[in-house]
């Protein structure tokens, strides 16, 4: 009878920590889910950002998050027809990061507005564009 007990104990603990952590990952533990932080979130996949584009606040910074066990060299550039682009754009922050994979690295601050790019150097067509308004 007590090991029954303990047993269903257990399960019940289990299973209200399942639910603590999912409603968490959905944002349900706070009333406000758009933050500026989350807005100035990337993530990555194993050979593409998720997003191509995001737009953030001049001054901001930017975290790269890698969502794999895939490294990633991110740096300034595009590929263009499968070609690797490097490029120092006038005013961009200079950004040569390496990702080893679940993992991020912050970059930035973007000082100045306008439209800069940034792309992964193994990973063909790896493109992300960064607005700063």
């Amino acid at each position: 009878m007590i090991k029954k007990t303990v047993v269903i104990l257990l399960l019940c603990s289990a299973a209200l920590t399942l639910v603590v952590a999912c409603s968490d990952i959905a944002g349900g533990t706070t009333g406000n889910t758009s933050t500026s932080r989350s807005s100035n979130e990337v993530h990555m996949s194993a050979q593409a950002f998720v997003q191509s584009s995001v737009t953030i606040s001049k001054g901001s910074s930017l975290s790269l998050i890698d969502d794999v066990g895939v490294p990633h060299y991110i740096a300034n550039g595009t590929w263009d027809n499968n070609t690797a682009q490097p490029l120092k754009e006038p005013n961009a922050p200079t950004v040569n990061v390496q990702l080893n994979g679940n993992d991020q690295q912050v970059i930035g601050p973007f000082a100045t507005a306008g439209t800069y790019h940034l792309y992964c150097t193994v990973h063909p067509g790896m493109n992300l564009t960064v607005s700063v308004q």
